[in-house]
């Protein structure tokens, strides 16, 4: 994200771009901005500002908003899509300080597949659910994007994936791809 974030002027731009682009019809109060993107409020008005400023945001009284009829949105919206900010590295490092990791598959978002039925799919073993949690969040706060997620433990994934159940044959049976495959799937 640091080149992409030099290029547009800062860290903070970019997760707000992000946050309005891959949220559209979504009213944010700056609070709300700053909460979703673990900045500072400072750094957030003035960024808001100037995105107001641009066009790419509108200001209404019960917040911001993004602007649909921006002149460039098509344009800004694929790059902000091609330029994922958090690598495949990134997210199993994160994700691995959460328990015993086995499998990691990515799809939806990363992927750009909207009709995925989950960005992030986490099996292993001894999985701390409020840390796997605040990384996920940690993850949405970079991205801009809440993200659909589901997390198994090694034995219910085993068990589920032997009666054939239908969340876990719709994730593997859709476009995915395996960061992290202990389990040989």
């Amino acid at each position: 994200m640091k080149s992409v974030s030099h290029i547009f002027g800062g860290e903070a731009k970019v997760k707000i771009m992000r946050l309005f682009v891959f949220n559209p019809g979504l009213i944010l109060s700056s609070a709300q901005v700053a909460h979703r993107t673990k900045e500072r409020p400072n750094t957030i008005r003035r960024e808001l500002k100037v995105l107001v400023k641009a066009g790419l945001v509108k200001q209404r009284a019960k917040g911001f908003l993004l602007n649909p009829s921006y002149v460039y949105l098509p344009a800004v919206e694929n790059f902000l899509v091609d330029a994922i900010p958090i690598t495949e590295k990134e997210i199993i490092k994160k994700i691995s300080a959460t328990g015993n990791m086995k499998l990691i598959l990515i799809s939806g978002v990363f992927l750009h597949i909207k009709d995925s039925r989950v960005d992030i799919l986490v099996v292993g073993d001894h999985i701390k659910q409020s840390k796997l949690v605040s990384v996920m969040s940690s993850i949405e706060a970079e991205l801009g994007k809440e993200l659909r997620y589901a997390s198994f433990e090694t034995v219910d994934f085993q068990y589920r994936l032997g009666i054939y159940d239908k969340l876990i044959r719709d994730i593997l049976d859709s476009h995915n791809q395996k960061i992290l495959n202990k389990l040989n799937i």
